[in-house]
């Protein structure tokens, strides 16, 4: 395969399906994992129609160790050139203070955003390390940057995934591979939904009053950060709707 490869993790909706079709439409072939089976197997057919690029699906959880590594050292060789790590699969669970929250719902959010990043990385990185070449794209948020009440442990681990992406830079850059931070502010995905246990409801009040992010925004800002030439790489970039000022501050009309 000569077009490049991009592996999406959490690729089934949101901002991981939005960059899949953009990717799609700028010469790469996809990897995209998610834990709806039938979910990627309807994107793998609308890309595989729409565009000129191959998909390969990968239906498992990043939150088990053993299950990530079996879908990944199973990789045909020629899936396992990949040019781009989009660490995108993330989540927060419950709105709760640290003396009442859910323990189930920390360990979720640590398992998915935390381990769940590094599980990944670690069996891809090497394949890059030993090409040379390679870009990795963290998904962070402005929960990375600032923390607020009733977030404290979704706003560790988003934390946590800025300082491993320091560190991550520092490592691999004597390899010639990119690590690259995006911090998304209040996004219109399924966010909120999950967040609320599928409530519609509370999820909708989120995003009531201003006009918040799209997927399909970041989905641009990805692409953006993809197409710097080989000198330039994007550290870290915040974005924000124009109505956010911070992690707690809407103007709501």
């Amino acid at each position: 395969m000569n077009q490049k490869i991009a592996l999406i993790t959490g690729a089934t909706a949101g901002i991981g399906y939005e960059t899949a079709f953009l990717l799609a439409q700028n010469n790469y072939n996809l990897i995209l994992t998610g834990r709806r089976k039938e979910r990627l197997e309807t994107i793998k057919k609308q890309l595989e129609s729409n565009f000129n690029c191959k998909v390969l699906t990968l239906n498992f959880d990043i939150r088990k160790k053993a299950e990530v590594e079996s879908a990944l050292t199973t990789l045909p060789e020629e899936w396992q050139s990949i040019d781009v790590l989009l660490n995108n699969a993330g989540l927060a669970a419950g709105l709760g203070p640290v003396n009442s929250a859910d323990v189930d719902d920390w360990e979720t959010m640590i398992d998915t955003n935390v381990k769940g990043l590094l599980y990944m990385t670690r069996i891809v990185s090497p394949w890059m390390v030993a090409r040379q070449s390679g870009h990795i794209i963290n998904i962070s948020s402005i929960a990375g940057k600032e923390a607020y009440p009733n977030g404290s442990v979704y706003c560790g681990t988003k934390h946590a995934v800025a300082a491993i992406t320091k560190a991550m830079r520092i490592e691999l850059m004597p390899s010639g591979i990119k690590v690259s931070s995006i911090a998304p502010g209040a996004v219109e995905t399924e966010f909120s939904l999950v967040r609320f246990r599928g409530d519609e409801e509370k999820a909708a009040q989120v995003y009531k009053g201003f006009t918040p992010l799209s997927a399909k925004d970041i989905a641009e800002t990805i692409l953006f950060v993809l197409s710097r030439p080989p000198h330039v790489n994007i550290d870290d970039l915040l974005i924000m709707p124009t109505n956010q000022a911070s992690a707690r501050d809407f103007n709501r009309k």
